[in-house]
């Protein structure tokens, strides 16, 4: 087992806490969960899976994640998602890791999976993401939505990750729901300005993006719900930014 700390980020993550815990387990020998004051038993389950819990409330994606690294034993950091999993080639590439240059994450690609479907089209895979890294030189960006990591050289692998991102296509749209009012809200901190022709405008780019460029019109009914989804979501999210902008100038009745 190498000098690795687990961190993970969650909030009301019951059912996929264990199973992440234990994948970290497999090649870290710390794990650490920053939880976001979860109403349900992620804090049980996180402890009784072994890990260090601690509370925090949610700072946003990028300081949320780098919350944790200060408390961890090791500088080496692997950092998961609450529904993703190591699979089998990463842990034998991670076990088979020298670790002797700080300067150098790792990313890995991440299998994105619908219910039991592993969806492939429209950049969907390999959709690589650097999850191993030296805190001494690397790091979250202090982005509040869709933070990565940075760091000096970045090593890109070919073991995988899997990624249990819908639990079916309803919980699919139940998460653009509540991804695109983080990213709202992520946007109007950062103070970007409301706009009646942004939803519009970048529905449309994330549509042909998607379509042309990822070559969705072509992977059939994966490329089109994923452009379908994709474009929704780059909607909703700048249609929410306009609402909370609006509730602000709205009198309370």
């Amino acid at each position: 087992m190498q000098p690795l700390t687990g961190i993970v980020i969650t909030l009301n993550e019951q059912a996929n806490i264990a199973d992440c815990v234990r994948s970290l387990s497999r090649v870290c020998d710390e794990v650490i969960v920053v939880d976001s004051l979860s109403s349900d038993d992620t804090v049980a389950i996180a402890e009784a899976e072994g890990a260090r819990v601690i509370a925090q409330a949610y700072l946003g994606d990028g300081p949320q994640k780098a919350h944790g690294v200060p408390f961890a034993k090791n500088d080496w950091i692997l950092a998961l998602d609450a529904d993703e999993r190591l699979d089998d080639d990463a842990v034998a590439l991670i076990d088979s890791l020298a670790l002797d240059d700080p300067q150098t994450a790792y990313s890995f690609r991440r299998k994105n999976y619908v219910a039991r479907h592993w969806i492939r089209a429209a950049g969907f895979y390999p959709d690589s993401v650097v999850r191993l890294y030296n805190r001494t030189t690397a790091g979250y960006l202090p982005k509040k939505a869709h933070s990565s990591v940075e760091a000096p050289k970045i090593e890109a692998t070919t073991a995988h990750l899997r990624h249990f991102t819908y639990e079916d296509m309803s919980h699919w749209i139940r998460r653009i729901d509540a991804l695109s009012s983080r990213d709202a809200w992520a946007m109007k901190e950062r103070g970007v300005s409301p706009s009646r022709l942004r939803p519009t405008l970048h529905a449309i780019n994330a549509m042909l993006r998607k379509l042309v460029f990822k070559g969705g019109m072509l992977q059939g009914m994966d490329g089109m719900t994923v452009a379908l989804t994709t474009a929704f979501h780059a909607y909703m999210k700048y249609a929410k930014l306009n609402e909370l902008y609006e509730l602000e100038q709205t009198p309370q009745r």
